[in-house]
């Protein structure tokens, strides 16, 4: 049974009997442990026929450096927060999110400053490569444009279950540029695309321009934030191991195609990139890699594997890593299933742990604190409950 953890613990564990010198509390160890376990057993570990799909729309123009940074830095808590959903009979959905930039005069004018940036995609490390490449410039902010864009562009299915969630945020009045956000939002209900709000400035202007009613339209939330509020992270005495699994994790990764060796390399990158907001953030990176979410099936064997359409042998062997050149398919074999084995381990090992830090963070946190990363969430929360999904937390 492949262990990819029930949401909550569906994603990150971790046996852990010390951290930063001091002995973890045997008991309470021994009941994460057990209650991990348990969920593992009894969760449906096959992906649900639920989607739930995210589209930023992030304004990039130069008053927007501190909306990009948060952007940034709280990619990964809300990778996490949405793998501990349910729905159904207690089933994962999987998650795809879209970029989009606009308002920045480096963009096309001919099509309203507007870029797609990333199409819904499930691939956690290029949507984090594409967050960090973003950069601001002066420009025209067309919100109605760039919904409608979104709404046309992308693929948002048609079950009565998935989850179409739209985040537009920026800090210019919600009526500029050529198409009615009224008209956009017409098309975002018959879409069943809800459309959320985040007005960067004070909430009354924020109500005044329009962000509000844009949002009301589809019976969206919304919030307005101060962008440029550095990003809170709470360090916890779990932190440490948890980066020291990440080492052993990233080794499970058998790396094969022409995408191996460039995709391997992405990871780090990004690992990189996620401590480069500190080590508490790349703790949060770690704990999305060892979600159902984290998928690599284009580029690592293990992954690849549980894929109904994979064969071994249509492998191109002279791809795959030097200790596996020159060996036959059941070598091979053998060795992936070794690597899986030391992945699931390690998966339960920091969902362990993780469980405890988010006990540890959520008694330190403080009200008002990440403003940004609070909006998505409670928005997304609440329309989800709306479509029966649950949370474990």
């Amino acid at each position: 049974m492949n262990v990819r953890k029930h949401l909550l613990a569906a994603l990150f564990l971790v046996v852990i009997t010390s951290c930063k010198g001091n002995t973890v509390n045997e008991d309470k160890y021994a009941f994460a442990k057990a209650e991990t376990q348990e969920n593992i057993t009894a969760s449906n570990l096959k992906t649900a026929p639920y989607s739930i799909r995210v589209a930023l729309l992030l304004d990039t123009s130069n008053s927007m450096d501190g909306l990009i940074e948060q952007a940034k830095s709280q990619l990964w808590e809300l990778v996490n927060e949405l793998s501990y959903a349910k729905c159904g009979n207690d089933t994962k959905p999987s998650l795809q999110i879209a970029l989009y930039e606009y308002g920045n005069d480096r963009l096309n004018a001919r099509e309203g400053y507007i870029k797609q940036v990333i199409p819904l995609s499930s691939d956690l490390d290029e949507i984090s490569k594409q967050l960090f490449e973003l950069t601001t410039n002066g420009g025209n902010e067309y919100c109605g444009q760039v919904i409608q864009t979104s709404l046309e562009q992308l693929n948002w299915g048609n079950r009565d279950n998935d989850l179409n969630l739209i985040f537009i945020a920026g800090n210019e009045p919600f009526t500029q540029g050529p198409i009615r956000y009224q008209d956009a939002a017409a098309n975002a209900c018959e879409k069943d695309v809800t459309i959320n709000t985040i007005f960067c400035g004070n909430y009354n202007e924020g109500v005044n321009t329009n962000w509000k009613n844009g949002a009301d339209l589809t019976k969206g939330s919304y919030i307005a934030i101060n962008s440029d509020k550095q990003t809170v992270h709470i360090p916890s005495p779990y932190d440490d191991r948890i980066l020291e699994r990440n080492k052993a994790l990233n080794n499970t990764y058998v790396a094969y195609g022409s995408l191996g060796t460039q995709k391997l390399q992405e990871q780090s990158t990004q690992d990189s990139n996620a401590n480069n907001y500190g080590e508490a953030n790349a703790v949060k990176r770690v704990v999305s890699k060892s979600s159902h979410f984290y998928k690599n099936e284009s580029w690592d064997l293990v992954d690849a594997e549980e894929n109904e359409n994979f064969s071994y042998d249509k492998l191109d062997t002279s791809t795959l890593p030097k200790e596996l050149q020159g060996k036959n398919k059941s070598e091979i074999v053998k060795y992936v299933a070794t690597k899986r084995q030391e992945r699931e381990r390690i998966q339960e090992e920091i969902a362990l742990l993780n469980k405890m830090r988010r006990d540890y963070v959520a008694k330190k946190q403080k009200k008002g604190e990440n403003e940004l990363q609070n909006a998505l969430l409670n928005a997304i929360k609440k329309q989800a409950r709306a479509k029966h999904y649950s949370w474990d937390n």
